[in-house]
């Protein structure tokens, strides 16, 4: 009875002891905690999942609905980052400048019109090419929200009448070139509706720029950067010259 008492307590120290390695071992603690979030995540999601779920991705598409929009109206998605714009044409079609970079390698319509994917998108970007491109409203809409002539209210111009709308984007429909800041898709639409090229997200961007390159902290955290990347990558004129140059020009700017 002892004997069995005594190889009882051996075990529960042994135990114990092992908890204690495990403890101060931070591998363990680390895998413990990660074990812990995967958990909690996962009965997040499956709470989640529920009758209400399904209905709240269905919400996006009855926005999608085309018998609500005219030819010759103007649609638009707000996306995390900008907004999207099209022209509605009628028949569930809606004529919208994308970048692309697909048709530079293949002449392929039928590749061309599948839906663009964000990797075509960025390389058309960077390579500055672009589409007008005809698609069905679902597939402009990507899922988002869509307002229809919302920039009626701000445009100084007054719109064109709505047949005139959908002729200038169906003549327009095809390849083009591309600029971020100087043709997009907002100036699409509003060259089309309004008779005039203009994107009120780039001179927003642009009034941004204006006031970080006046704001003279600016001038102060560039040469700042500059010095942290001598100090982390050594003196060379990769560093030196730009922690010279860009305060120089910020601060003459300003």
């Amino acid at each position: 009875m002892q004997g069995w008492v005594a190889a009882s307590r051996r075990r529960r120290k042994a135990r114990e002891s092992l908890q204690a390695r495990s403890m101060k071992n931070p591998m363990y603690q680390v895998a413990s905690l990660l074990l812990e979030k995967l958990l909690l995540l996962a009965n997040l999601r499956l709470c989640s999942e529920g009758p209400g779920a399904a209905e709240e991705e269905a919400k996006p598409a009855s926005s999608c609905d085309a018998t609500r929009f005219k030819r010759g109206d103007l649609l638009e998605v707000p996306r995390t980052l900008f907004v999207h714009f099209g022209i509605y044409l009628g028949d569930n079609r809606v004529a919208h400048l994308m970048p692309d970079i697909l048709p530079a390698f293949t002449d392929d319509q039928r590749q061309i019109q599948q839906v663009v994917t964000n990797k075509r998108l960025v390389l058309g970007v960077l390579a500055r090419m672009a589409r007008i491109r005809v698609d069905t409203v679902e597939d402009f809409a990507y899922g988002g929200s869509i307002l229809a002539n919302h920039m009626d209210e701000a445009f100084p111009s007054k719109a064109l009448c709505e047949e005139e709308v959908a002729r200038r984007a169906e003549k327009l429909v095809g390849a083009t070139a591309y600029s971020l800041l100087w043709n997009n898709c907002e100036h699409f639409v509003t060259y089309c509706r309004y008779g005039s090229a203009v994107s009120f997200q780039t001179d927003k961007f642009c009034e941004t720029v204006k006031m970080i390159i006046r704001d003279q902290r600016s001038v102060l955290a560039s040469a700042l950067l500059g010095l942290a990347s001598i100090v982390c990558l050594g003196l060379a004129p990769s560093t030196t010259l730009p922690t010279i140059i860009i305060p120089f020009f910020l601060w003459m700017a300003g």
